[in-house]
């Protein structure tokens, strides 16, 4: 029986570290501003987004013709394809891929369907060496940890833990922090990795039922070595990541990168469609609760996520808290809709670690309605009675109160009666969220009129909007 995680919980030790949580907000919202920029810079933007949601939308209905459809062409591209229904369907069809090429050693790119399935321990566990190969995951892998982030796993660690982690596994120099000498340590290290692998497995960003062949987007080229240098590679995929004609892929290459990561587009955008002379390419389609998420009309959308992170980045929650905070797979506003639906018990306070201030569902660039998904989920957790009497209690005493006009008056009347008898000293430190332990600026030393008499006299308010536009690409 798996425990019952609860976010509130970790996110207040991970915000308790006041300088890690201020700096992992920056560096997200960095990230973040860096969309925006992209975004704005694409007239036909949120034609795009609308056109991506309508071809989800079309795969989702149409899931079973599409796989079918996609399933054959890979066939006849000579591609061995493979059905799992769940995560033990889908280690066992991989680790007997692996013993089949009396294979010891793995090489693996970036994959959340792998993280979810949690296919490394299971491989480690029948005495495969699996060694993650995206920086990121390898820097985490190291430390035992998981991803906190599906698009930049590690985003959670500064450099120079990096460099204590480098030091204690790869030998690199104690105390170096510097970005560029510990890449080239990681490079190293991973060159001789990639020449002994026996077995490349990649992920799977895109499948295209049209031509039965699949797109891998990395920055890094990782997934290239390990799908070209082993003779055998596998690509596990869920069944969720199908569109279904070549040209719908343009769109989803144009939102993706500019979600994730502010790019134009990822460093490598690589096609399979089929094996090379002499070597097996394997596909791994998987399940494991999809189907049950198509079933549902609440939350059959969320199956269009192309994982870019785009609401992870965005969310004051995520931001603030940390990915390791929500104890599952993807974290973030997407993860706290697709973790209760694998395990609802378990993941039962994820739809409350939201502000519902919508911004995810703003910058979803296949328009998932995700912030509405998190207040249903509220609805449905609180009718399954999963909630915590703490929330229950506190729930029907607002209850009570707003339906009884004269306890409202009468609890109205206390409360202005109180804060006349009490300290003003009281109330401004325990009741003033903005009491003297907050991190407020300096107020600047010229005030804003000055500015503007100084920076913008003569300016009429044509040319500000005028400007204002031009800056941002309009």
């Amino acid at each position: 029986m798996a425990t019952v995680s609860e976010h509130p919980e970790k996110a207040a030790a991970y915000i308790a570290d006041r300088s890690r949580s201020r700096w992992h907000d920056g560096a997200l919202w960095f990230v973040r501003s860096k969309r925006d920029r992209m975004a704005h810079s694409l007239p036909e933007w949120e034609r795009l987004r609308s056109t991506a949601s309508q071809i989800k939308a079309h795969t989702i209905a149409n899931l079973p013709e599409i796989l079918q459809q996609f399933e054959a062409n890979a066939k006849a591209r000579g591609v061995h394809v493979h059905w799992a229904a769940d995560a033990q369907e889908h280690n066992e069809i991989v680790l007997e891929i692996v013993r089949k090429q009396n294979a010891t050693r793995v090489v693996k790119s970036k994959s959340m369907l792998t993280e979810e399935c949690h296919l490394n321990p299971h491989l480690e566990a029948n005495g495969i060496e699996v060694i993650d190969t995206d920086l990121g995951e390898r820097i985490v892998q190291m430390r035992g940890e998981r991803p906190s982030h599906i698009v930049l796993p590690a985003i959670h660690i500064k450099k120079e833990e990096v460099g204590e982690t480098f030091a204690k596994y790869l030998g690199t120099e104690p105390g170096a922090s510097d970005p560029q000498y510990l890449t080239e340590a990681a490079r190293q290290h991973l060159r001789s990795k990639f020449l002994e692998a026996e077995v490349g497995i990649t992920g799977v960003n895109f499948a295209i039922a049209e031509t039965g062949g699949f797109v891998v987007c990395t920055n890094e080229g990782n997934a290239d070595l390990g799908a070209s240098l082993p003779r055998v590679h596998i690509a596990c995929m869920g069944i969720e990541k199908l569109i279904p004609r070549l040209v719908d892929l343009s769109v989803f290459v144009r939102l993706l990168a500019r979600s994730a990561t502010g790019q134009p587009i990822t460093t490598y955008t690589s096609h399979f469609h089929g094996p090379r002379p002499g070597c097996e390419l394997h596909i791994v389609l998987v399940d494991n609760g999809r189907s049950r998420i198509r079933d549902s009309d609440e939350f059959r959308s969320a199956l269009g996520c192309i994982r870019c992170g785009a609401c992870m980045n965005t969310c004051p929650v995520f931001r603030r808290s940390g990915g390791h905070s929500y104890d599952a797979v993807v974290p973030g506003p997407i993860g706290s809709v697709l973790s209760p639906a694998a395990d609802t018990k378990q993941h039962r306070s994820l739809p409350y670690a939201c502000s519902l201030c919508g911004s995810c569902t703003d910058v979803c660039p296949v328009k998932i309605p995700l912030h509405h998904q998190l207040l249903t989920w509220r609805q449905q957790i609180a009718s399954q009675g999963l909630l915590p009497v703490s929330k229950t209690a506190a729930m029907r005493a607002g209850s009570m109160l707003f339906q009884h006009p004269r306890i409202y008056a009468l609890a109205g009347a206390l409360g202005r009666r109180a804060l006349r008898w009490l300290p003003k000293s009281w109330i401004y430190n325990r009741a003033n969220p903005w009491g003297l332990d907050r991190d407020l600026p300096e107020p600047p030393v010229e005030s804003f009129r000055s500015w503007w008499q100084t920076n913008r006299q003569g300016t009429s308010v044509d040319e500000g909007t005028q400007s204002k536009g031009a800056k941002n690409g309009k």
